[in-house]
């Protein structure tokens, strides 16, 4: 069998069917005994399709159904606009029921709202240790501690050859010199005291080179100068970086090591849109990730406008033991927010279709008027109205 000839049987079918169905339903008629005994017809409708209108009775073009008629007056039908409202409508008090409307009160209250957001662990600016090169030299030797390690204060990072610290611990050692070649008798308070202070403003040259103190007391106790710099951690932390390789040739610009002590860390979270403005700062939250739970504080510092993803970075500090926190991590951050009192409503009364927020005001009477309006925080089941209602309307 053709595929045109089953495409032929399939369309005939049709038809006969769709003219079974009309003779069953008979052709339209004349005015229905309901019309004959008063009541006037507004229009016909499909009761399938309520949306199609019709000025005449007939059959509906999309599905062939007959069309029925909607008279003045149908309670069950009819939303009719209310005069003198624009935009209202007015619904009988047996539609609203049948559709289940229920109406509310606009409040002015206050609420606590419980924000929960996603952060992520940064390093505390305060607690980060640079190390750069002091002169042009070259790297000599190299401890094992890597990005990762924890290192203590004074532990040896690294040594390396550099010829202008041969001038500077010259003068300390001949500082030192100086007072050990006067016998105590024959120096008087003024002398011992000029003595002093060459051999201190020698030290704090050598410790604004980066020479560790550790370093300065061999000096002082061998009273030998040396060529070789000793790189100590200024401080306990984890390394974040290190840029050295044995033979390497630094100079002053060259960063040697970045160290951070995460004893004590940040988080950063994103506020989105009005929560900015509600969330006080010193506000106490709470840090949780993988079972644990730490306390934290928002910062007093204004929280900063990330203009990528249009957010305000709020920014929290907590102590960390254990080191438990590590760079880059991501974590939970809780906390609760009291409201002050506001104009609010339900959520479920909001209608929101993305470009326009709507709220159908109970005008009595049956008359519900749409109204448009602008919004702030939302906490729970009830938003904000910042401006469009007034406390103590009724809304739907």
């Amino acid at each position: 069998m053709s595929s045109s000839y089953k495409f032929a049987l399939l369309g005939g079918a049709v038809l006969v069917a769709f003219c079974a169905g009309f003779w069953y339903r008979g052709p339209a008629s004349g005015p229905s005994a309901a019309e004959a005994a008063g009541r006037k017809v507004l229009y016909w409708h499909d009761p399938m399709h309520p949306s199609y209108k019709s000025g005449k009775p007939g059959i509906a073009p999309d599905c062939g159904m007959q069309l029925e008629p909607v008279y003045a007056g149908d309670s069950d039908t009819e939303m009719a606009h209310a005069p003198g409202i624009p935009g209202a409508v007015t619904i009988s008090a047996e539609r609203q029921q049948a559709i289940g409307v229920r109406v509310g009160q606009v409040e002015r209250s206050s609420s606590t709202q419980h924000i929960r957001l996603l952060g992520r662990v940064v390093v505390d600016e305060a607690q980060i240790y640079r190390i750069f090169g002091a002169g042009e030299g070259w790297v000599r030797e190299i401890s094992p501690y890597a990005p990762g390690s924890i290192v203590q204060k004074d532990d040896l990072l690294a040594v390396y050859f550099i010829r202008e610290l041969l001038t500077p611990l010259n003068a300390y050692l001949y500082a030192l010199s100086n007072r050990d070649r006067r016998p105590p008798d024959q120096v008087n308070a003024d002398q011992t005291q000029q003595v002093e202070n060459q051999i201190r403003i020698s030290e704090e040259g050598l410790m604004n080179l980066g020479i560790s103190q550790i370093q300065i007391r061999e000096v002082a106790k061998t009273r030998t100068a040396t060529a070789l710099m000793q790189v100590r951690a200024p401080g306990a932390g984890v390394i974040l970086a290190r840029n050295l390789a044995r033979g390497l040739r630094i100079d002053r610009s060259l960063e040697l090591y970045r160290i951070a002590d995460i004893s004590h860390v940040w988080v950063l979270a994103d506020l989105h849109g009005r929560e900015a403005n509600v969330v006080p700062l010193g506000t106490a939250a709470q840090v949780s990730f993988e079972g644990h739970v730490l306390p934290a504080r928002i910062s007093k510092s204004l929280p900063l406008f990330d203009a990528a993803t249009r957010t305000m970075k709020v920014r929290l500090e907590l102590a960390n033991p254990g080191l438990l926190l590590r760079p880059d991590m991501f974590v939970d951050v809780d906390f609760s927010v009291a409201l002050p009192k506001a104009v609010t409503i339900p959520a479920e009364a909001l209608l929101d279709s993305g470009l326009r927020k709507t709220v159908f005001v109970d005008r009595g009477n049956g008359y519900f008027e749409p109204r448009a309006v602008e919004t702030g925080w939302r906490s729970g089941d009830r938003v904000e109205i910042v401006r469009g209602l007034e406390a103590g309307e009724r809304i739907v």
